[in-house]
């Protein structure tokens, strides 16, 4: 329950846009582990991070301070895919760091790498293919999506090997 309260602040009362902050720079959401985030084993459930990632992809768009735009376009955002991999445990009342980075688009789906740290030792990655809808449910191009937030055109940065590869196995860009 907490990190959907905290989703609701970070969507509709978003925190003040990064001065000079760019599309392609890092957006840092700084977060500590609360009693309602550990699963049995007394670690954070693997679905929390997918809960983290929301808050930090809504902390994202705040910091380039797209939710206007996007909110008199009637554009949302949504998950097509993800995958995270787990590398160390994160315990009660720990604080951590979730680093969210685009990684590029095509012409359907904007990449993005979501990195936990605690005290600058990485702990999971996750990588998420993310497309907008408008109102009605139809998507919109990922580059119109670019062209909106930046203010104009640019050119997508090379995906890294490995989201690529992830790209093609899981044809998240054909859906």
């Amino acid at each position: 329950m907490t990190r959907t309260l905290q989703l609701a602040l970070a969507t509709y009362r978003p925190r003040k846009a990064v001065p000079g902050q760019g599309l392609l720079d890092p957006s840092v959401t700084r977060m500590r582990v609360w009693p309602t985030d550990l699963d049995l084993y007394r670690h954070v459930n693997n679905g929390v991070y997918l809960q983290c990632m929301d808050v930090g992809r809504s902390n994202f768009l705040a910091d380039l301070g797209s939710f206007t735009a996007l909110n008199e376009k009637h554009w949302y955002p949504v998950v097509a895919a993800q995958t995270i991999k787990y590398r160390r445990s994160l315990t009660l009342g720990q604080r951590f760091e979730l680093t969210t980075t685009v990684l590029g688009w095509d012409a359907r789906v904007v990449y993005l790498e979501q990195s936990f740290s605690r005290n600058g030792e990485h702990v999971a990655r996750g990588v998420v293919a993310g497309r907008f809808l408008g109102r009605g449910g139809e998507r919109v191009a990922a580059p119109d999506v670019v062209a909106l937030i930046t203010g104009g055109t640019a050119e997508s940065p090379a995906l890294p090997d490995d989201v690529a590869a992830w790209a093609r196995a899981v044809d998240v860009a054909a859906r």
